[in-house]
């Protein structure tokens, strides 16, 4: 299996979420299994079935962030000198060449895109062009509304 890019912050994130998954969310559910079962007949039993159903959510995600983190790459950004040049892990400003308005992504994993906190997978089209990109240079990618033009105002490594 290939190894997947991520960011030192996602990859911190994600040994965050498994710490509280293995050390309060998981205890608490297996009380909850158990105090269910003490109310009996468990075929009828709407909270030993919830409790159940939590857990096998919690087990699945649990081994999700395990199979992760071993097939990351993490990569930290601050670490590298790419003298300007946009690459993973990179936060750009862009200015739209048709309307003026500055916009900002950081470049980082699949898992860790949120297009609201300004975050892009390198795999997104606008990643793929400003990958290797100066500042100063222009981009053209094809997004679903037509081809759109930006141009790289500031690269930098937070």
């Amino acid at each position: 299996m290939s190894k997947v890019p991520l960011t030192a912050k996602g990859a911190e994130l994600l040994r965050e979420e498994l710490a509280d998954l293995k050390s309060v969310k998981r205890p608490r559910v297996i009380e909850a299994i158990a105090a269910a079962r003490e109310h009996g007949d468990l075929k009828e039993n709407a909270e030993y079935h919830a409790a159940r159903e939590q857990q096998s959510f919690i087990e699945g995600r649990i081994k999700d962030i395990e199979g992760k983190l071993s097939n990351a790459q993490v990569i930290d950004v601050t670490q590298m000198n790419a003298n300007g040049k946009v690459i993973f892990g990179a936060t750009v400003e862009l200015t739209d060449l048709d309307t003026d308005e500055n916009v900002t992504y950081k470049i980082v994993g699949d898992d860790e895109a949120d297009i609201k906190k300004g975050m892009i997978s390198f795999s997104s089209p606008l990643a793929r062009a400003m990958i290797g990109k100066l500042e100063g240079d222009d981009i053209s990618f094809d997004a679903p509304g037509g081809t759109r033009e930006y141009e790289v105002v500031k690269v930098s490594y937070l």
